[in-house]
Formats: structure tokens, sequence, C-alpha cells
């Protein structure tokens, strides 16, 4: 199974909470507050986002957190490598030399075109829809195509 890491699923509440603010200044304490998560670790999400700028921060009394951009401009993508690093199912996805196999094994490219779908699909959600709830109706919720 795939999976984002909890690190990662937590920078996205964070970043949720901070759009719901619609634009409010939110200190660490009030989003820790507000996600459920303890403090430290809505702080080293936030120094995280902070340094690939997708949120700013501002010192002072009145100091705290708020979005660098629009929700709808921000993907999903986004968050995930400022977490993360680049999305890849693999470690050969993203750069020559990395497994002992490379020079026996065919299937880079193909893993390289999997791996490109599936950051596609990502940059295809934004902040602003991760916001908004689903009803997927009844039975499983299925993606029904991925085209590189």
């Amino acid at each position: 199974m795939l999976r984002i890491s909890k690190m990662t699923d937590y920078a996205i509440m964070v970043m949720v909470e901070l759009h719901a603010s619609r634009g409010e200044v939110l200190t660490a304490q009030a989003l820790a507050e507000r996600s459920g998560l303890e403090l430290p670790t809505v702080s080293k999400v936030l120094k995280m986002l902070v340094k690939v700028n997708l949120v700013e921060s501002y010192r002072g009394a009145s100091g705290g957190y708020c979005l660098e951009r629009e929700a709808q401009d921000i993907s999903v993508a986004e968050i995930i490598a400022a977490i993360e690093g680049p999305i890849a199912m693999t470690e050969c996805s993203v750069e020559e030399g990395l497994c002992a196999q490379e020079a026996i094994c065919s299937l880079r490219g193909n893993w390289q075109r999997i791996s490109i779908a599936v950051a596609k699909a990502m940059e295809g959600v934004s902040l602003a829809e991760m916001a908004q709830p689903v009803n997927p109706g009844p039975g499983p919720l299925h993606i029904t195509t991925l085209s590189a």
C-alpha cells in the first residue's frame, strides 16, 4: 500500500486550518489546538512549510502564520514535496545510481511513468479542494484513470 507519512498528513491538516482562518494570522499554539495536534509537531511542520514558501511567518506580539498564496494556487503535490521530497514511487524514479539493481533492471522507465502520473494527479488537487468534504456515495471511492 502506498501511503504518505504522518508528518505529511499533519502538514496538510495545518494548511487546511490556515486556509480556514481566511487570512487571519494564527500562532503555532492556535493551529495545534484547532488541528488537534501536538505543538512540537505543528512547529516542526510550520518550519518546513515556511522554508519552501508555502506559509509566511510573522514575528512579534501579534505574530504567527498564514498561507503564502491563495489555497486554490497551492497543490497537494507541493505540500507533499515540502515534507517528503520529490514525489516518486521508487528511488530510481528520481535519480540514477540509487539502486543496486539498476544495471540489470529494465523497470526504471516504467516507474518514472507511474511516478509522473501520480505527481500530476496530486498537482491537480488544490489545498482549497482538500479543505472541502467529499461524499463519495455508496461503496469504495475509485480512481478510474491516470494518464501520463
